[in-house]
């Protein structure tokens, strides 16, 4: 009987369980034994992965960096082998109150620039190495809502406008496409907030492999980016999982965060 592929994920919301489920039900129909593991963050499962625990693992950009550091410390290699096309050429944005006397990102310097959690790579650290490569600094304000899960919970992208909306703050760096989501939710109205920075594009989330891996893997990866949208039966795990189709992976879109930490 051929080994199962067991995959690790980060449970940053209580939807990862029927994401995964549905996934692998779909997996097992296919003929791939397949199942998985969930972490409580995403150093466990860097951890896991190196270990052998598991045999891919569903990656943070900054687990992937993590990762693929590790690997190479130990004197073996990480691989990208898929990725969501809702993962690559992201942007986030610093925002500040639209009636408020601040115009461009250089009149942030010393101010209060309010931020995801430490260890987010899209509300906190790339924003902030974008700033300060414009020769910006001022007094961060973090908002550390589940520290382990590396932003992907948005709590504290949406603590930070609303400090910002509050005047605790004077800038919230948050992800383009939340900058949309909360307008869209009635956070904040139209032309309440404007744009003073925009980062250069990044890319997000990764299946991550280990050189050594089974040769499953190499069916996982065949199936992934053999799913169609179209496929009455596929669309909502694609959909649950935020995508319409899977990508070859690729690491060129990890090289700001590399900076920036």
């Amino acid at each position: 009987m051929t080994k199962e592929l067991i995959l690790g994920a980060v449970a940053y919301d209580a939807k990862v369980v029927p994401i995964w489920e549905g996934f692998r039900a779909w997996f097992l129909k296919n003929d791939l034994p397949f199942d998985f593991v969930l972490y409580s963050n995403y150093e466990r499962q860097v951890a896991a992965h190196m270990r052998g625990d598991i045999d891919v693992a569903w990656n943070s950009p900054l687990a992937w960096i993590q990762t693929e550091r590790a690997a190479t410390a130990a004197g073996r290699k990480a691989e990208a082998i898929a990725m969501r096309d809702t993962d690559r050429d992201l942007t986030s944005v610093v925002l500040v109150r639209a009636d408020g006397p601040l115009k461009t990102a250089a009149d942030l310097a010393g101010k209060r620039i309010g931020v995801g959690a430490k260890d987010s790579p899209q509300a906190t650290l790339i924003p902030l190495r974008v700033l300060a490569d414009a020769g910006v600094t001022g007094n961060v304000v973090y908002h550390d809502v589940l520290v382990g899960k590396h932003g992907d919970h948005v709590g504290g992208e949406r603590d930070a406008v609303k400090a910002l909306l509050a005047g605790n703050v004077d800038a919230a760096c948050i992800i383009d496409g939340n900058h949309v989501a909360f307008a869209r939710e009635g956070l904040y109205g139209a032309n309440t907030l404007r744009i003073v920075q925009q980062t250069p594009a990044y890319d997000h989330c990764n299946f991550t492999i280990l050189d050594g891996g089974p040769p499953a893997i190499g069916k996982f990866r065949e199936l992934l980016l053999a799913m169609q949208y179209t496929d009455a039966e596929v669309r909502p795990l694609l959909d649950m999982e935020g995508l319409k189709q899977w990508l070859p992976g690729r690491t060129s879109g990890y090289a700001l965060l590399a900076r920036a930490i």
